[in-house]
């Protein structure tokens, strides 16, 4: 089964020239601003007056720690990279060798084709070739739409074109900037109820557990991040009528950033970016909505069974103030 033809869509955003990401996309809404790159459908920046609301790549060479990545066909890890679907055995390559995982699926670094662009919207697909790690085929299509008053919405859909059912799951992976002081003045507001407990060595799910009133990881009202530290996932999360997770960082300044994301997405990965080098180190708070939680090609929780033909689409929104 063959994909679907794409063309080069009308209209004409601002676009840079091809560098180590290939094709930059500048995208403008009234007073936000986002870089879009074509290699991994990156989310390069995204600013709201001038001030930034994502941690920036470098300008050159490749994309560091998943900076605004789409994060497909799985979230987070999969331990050892082995993992069964349908009683088949499948061995997916150790991307995090040091902790012995497969990390944050296959798309990140892949080129994406231009499939319609705007002054406030880009449209980028790729398609994803069965390989001996992921024996599927699919078609992913990231649609970044910027707009004056909600921010940047990001709507990824994927298509199964292969003849089998398809295991699949996907995120993002922004680094919130709440405002220039250090993310330890930060204050988060996250209302989950359960926290998936890990392996210190790995990060590898070991249960769950109850986000208990007044414990490190109740932030139902705002609080200080302090130097608590994060790298957890999270669930039982409090949702408006519609069903949407509303997570805010807000820094002393006033300043802050929101993301929020559907039903789609039951779960959310929370890490305070902490590195052993200086310059690296806990400059922004990583709030990923997941639809499916860590590990979960071993676990089969929340893993979207994909037929062949069916489509699946999860979306997030980013904004600031």
């Amino acid at each position: 089964m063959s994909a679907p033809q794409t063309t080069e869509g009308t209209g004409s955003p601002e676009a840079g020239t091809a560098g180590d990401r290939g094709t930059r996309f500048v995208l403008s809404a009234g007073t936000y601003r986002a870089e879009i790159s074509s290699v991994g459908a990156i989310l390069e920046s995204l600013t709201v007056d001038g001030r930034d609301l994502v941690v920036r790549n470098p300008e050159s060479g490749p994309m560091q720690f998943y900076r605004g990545a789409v994060v497909a066909p799985w979230p987070n890890r999969i331990g050892d990279g082995a993992y069964s679907w349908d009683g088949r055995q499948i061995q997916a390559a150790l991307t995090e060798p040091e902790r012995g995982n497969a990390l944050h699926g296959l798309v990140s670094f892949m080129p994406f084709a231009a499939v319609t662009v705007a002054p406030h919207e880009v449209v980028l697909r790729t398609e994803l070739f069965p390989s001996a790690g992921y024996p599927f085929h699919l078609l992913l299509t990231v649609h970044h739409a910027l707009d004056a008053e909600a921010g940047l919405t990001t709507t990824v859909t994927a298509r199964n074109i292969g003849a089998q059912d398809a295991p699949y799951g996907v995120c993002p992976h922004p680094y919130l900037v709440a405002g220039p002081e250090p993310l330890d003045e930060w204050s988060l507001r996250m209302a989950a109820g359960t926290v998936v407990t890990v392996t210190e060595d790995r990060l590898l799910p070991t249960g769950t557990a109850e986000v208990a009133p007044g414990s490190d990881f109740d932030f139902a009202a705002a609080r200080e991040i302090g130097e608590l530290f994060i790298d957890h996932a999270f669930t039982d999360l409090a949702r408006d009528a519609q069903g949407r997770m509303d997570i805010t960082v807000t820094a002393p300044g006033g300043t802050g950033v929101r993301i929020t994301a559907g039903p789609e997405c039951p779960w959310l990965q929370v890490h305070t970016g902490d590195r052993p080098e200086s310059e690296d180190h806990r400059l922004g708070l990583a709030v990923e909505p997941m639809t499916c939680p860590p590990d979960a090609f071993r676990s089969g929780t929340d893993v979207v069974r994909l037929a062949p033909d069916a489509e699946h689409s999860a979306a997030w929104t980013i904004s600031g103030w």
